[in-house]
């Protein structure tokens, strides 16, 4: 039938080699499946709330940034921040404001969000 094309092997143009731009391993920071799923539960709560209204996620050499948006364009109002170099002294996570002031940092990546997130609470006289 037809030619059978493998999608893990690059494509090359008429025998000119093609470099590889993908990232090496260990290359940069990330967040991985859990912290992400932490971070985004937080995130959907306070965008359902009407809060928040968009994000990034940065990897950088030296930390990963997920940082949130009020208004799309605009300085983020807060930066989830993972810095593995800090992770036997202060905690490899960070809240940061737009204004560079750290709200919360710690080893457990739940009880830095906590800062982040205001859930209703009832309140009886």
């Amino acid at each position: 039938m037809g030619e059978v094309i493998e999608p893990s092997r690059p494509f090359r143009t008429a025998g000119a080699p093609v470099p590889d731009v993908r990232p090496s391993h260990g290359s940069f920071i990330s967040f991985d499946r859990s912290e992400l799923r932490e971070i985004l539960n937080v995130y959907g709560r306070m965008v359902a709330a009407g809060e928040w209204r968009d994000y990034a996620i940065d990897q950088l050499k030296e930390k990963a940034v997920f940082s949130i948006f009020r208004h799309m364009g605009e300085v983020p109002l807060y930066r989830v921040e993972k810095d593995p170099k800090l992770r036997t002294r202060q905690g490899a996570y960070s809240v940061v404001t737009a204004t560079g002031l750290i709200l919360k940092r710690g080893h457990d990546l739940a009880r830095v969000l906590a800062v982040l997130d205001r859930r209703l609470k009832l309140v009886r006289n």
